[in-house]
Order: structure tokens, then C-alpha cells, then sequence
């Protein structure tokens, strides 16, 4: 496949978590997840057409598909083949070990180890800033599930050491610790406007897996509020295919939704 000459970062983003996702998986989005929704789009679209996907949390596996200010509203999913209760339904097959398998997520605040804050910024009883809440977090960091992040301003305020609360646990504070509490699943990829991270096997401490065009290890390393594992040689982050651009921009979301989440300039262009 040809390379596109012409991409924006969020395009990437979408390209590297559709590659995320198998033709046997089933996955589902979140509040504001513009994002994964592009590109759980785009794996059907291209490599994973038999992708089962509950749209909003509501809609097993929708058919026209129209974004709106919200991913869970009903345009996503209102034409789909089946249709889940949320309170009743969803959180039955959630809590499923052969259902759900992937979940991309977003917070405020990632550390280190994957653990995620979506409660309060500072201490829990005087916080600084309120935010919206766990959203799920809580649970689909401890139902198994493999978690995908994705972060659209990566900086000392969102990639942290030590999260203010944990809202979702990754791998606590690694080395095992998760496994300890008999905890399956985990924190498995986080994608940023910068670059994309793995987690060590072992320490279970964040990993530089890749760098975006025009991004050094070094821009990443001062963006980020702690120290990650950095192998010997960063490659590139994969530029997205000219038919991924194209079927992104012309079909999945022409109005570009993706877009927001970055702050002024962050959207550059690719090579």
C-alpha cells in the first residue's frame, strides 16, 4: 500500500489504533471517543470487516454510521443489528470473559504504569479541578479487558509519574503487582499526538515504542512528566496508507470530528 504523502497527527492516530484491531475482535467506544470511533471505522472498512463493534456502548454493530457532537448518541448506532440497554444489558456482556475484549480510553491524567485519573486533579477531598469521572474506567481496568489509551495533548500534565487518583488501574505499581490481585487484562498501547508507547514486560513500565514524523525522542522525553523505558533504536511511527487519508477524510468523518481534543498547531501534517 502506498504511503499518503498528506496526513494531519489525528489521521495517524486513527490509522495506528485501527491497526489495533483484529477481524475477531469485539470492541466497544466511549463518551467523546471521535478518535476510536474513526478508527474502529476504519478497520472494518479495510482489514477487519468482521469486527464486532457496539456502538456507544448501545448498537451491536451499526450500519450507516453518522458522527455527532457525542459517541453516544443515536445517529452512531441507531442502524445496527441489535440493540443493548445500557444499565440492564451492556455491563452483562462487559463483565463477559468472552465478550468485550478491547476498549480504547481516554483521562485526564496516565502514569506511568497505565493506572488513569478521570476524578479530581490534586487531593480527593480539596481537588483543584473536578473532572467528569471514572466513565467506565474503574471497570474495564478490572474486568480483564485489553486497554488501548489515547492521549491528543501529550505533556507533563496528562503523561504523569504517579496519577492524583486512580480512576482506572493499569498495572498498579508494576513488576507483577496486577497479576497479584489475580487481575487479568491490562493496559496494552497508548497513542498520543507524539508518539506511541507499549509496556515493558516485567517492570510493566510505559515503553517508547515509536515517534511521529517530525518528532524526536527528545521532544518526547520533555513532554512527558516521567521517565519511560526507551530502547536503543525508536523508529518511526508507520505513516497511514493514501487510501486510510482518503477513506477517513471523504467517508468516516467528513465533518472532522477527529479533530477535536488538540490544541492549536498539535494537528501538523505528516510527511
Amino acid at each position: 500500500m502506498t504511503a499518503a504523502a498528506d496526513y494531519t497527527v489525528d489521521e495517524l492516530m486513527v490509522a495506528v489504533l485501527a491497526a489495533c484491531f483484529d477481524n475477531d475482535d469485539q470492541v466497544c467506544n466511549g463518551l467523546s471517543s471521535f478518535i476510536p470511533v474513526c478508527a474502529i471505522q476504519l478497520a472494518r472498512m479495510t482489514h477487519a470487516p468482521d469486527l464486532v463493534w457496539i456502538a456507544g456502548a448501545a448498537g451491536v454493530d451499526p450500519g450507516e454510521v453518522e458522527l455527532t457532537a457525542s459517541t453516544f448518541e443515536a445517529p452512531l448506532w441507531r442502524d445496527s443489528v441489535m440493540y443493548l440497554e445500557h444499565y440492564a444489558e451492556f455491563w452483562d456482556y462487559a463483565a463477559s470473559d468472552r465478550f468485550l475484549l478491547k476498549f480504547c480510553a481516554g483521562a485526564a491524567q496516565i502514569d506511568a504504569y497505565g493506572n488513569t485519573n478521570n476524578s479530581v486533579i490534586g487531593r480527593w477531598d480539596r481537588p483543584k479541578v473536578r473532572l467528569p469521572g471514572t466513565a467506565g474506567l474503574g471497570d474495564m481496568g478490572s474486568l480483564g479487558k485489553q486497554l488501548i489509551f489515547w492521549v491528543t495533548d501529550h505533556s507533563t500534565r496528562t503523561l504523569v509519574e504517579r496519577v492524583d487518583f486512580r480512576s482506572g488501574i493499569g498495572y498498579l505499581n508494576g513488576g507483577g503487582e496486577r497479576a497479584r490481585l489475580g487481575l487479568r487484562g491490562g493496559p496494552s498501547l497508548v497513542v498520543t499526538n507524539l508518539a506511541v508507547f507499549d509496556f515493558e514486560p516485567g517492570s510493566e513500565r510505559m515503553r517508547l515504542a515509536s515517534v511521529h514524523e517530525g518528532v524526536g525522542v527528545d521532544d518526547v522525553l520533555a513532554a512527558t512528566g516521567f521517565t519511560p523505558v526507551v530502547p536503543a533504536d525508536v523508529p518511526r511511527t508507520p505513516a497511514p496508507t493514501a487510501e486510510q487519508v482518503r477513506l477517513i477524510r471523504d467517508e468516516i468523518d467528513p465533518t472532522g470530528f477527529r479533530k477535536r481534543g488538540f490544541r492549536s498547531g498539535q494537528a501538523r501534517g505528516g510527511a
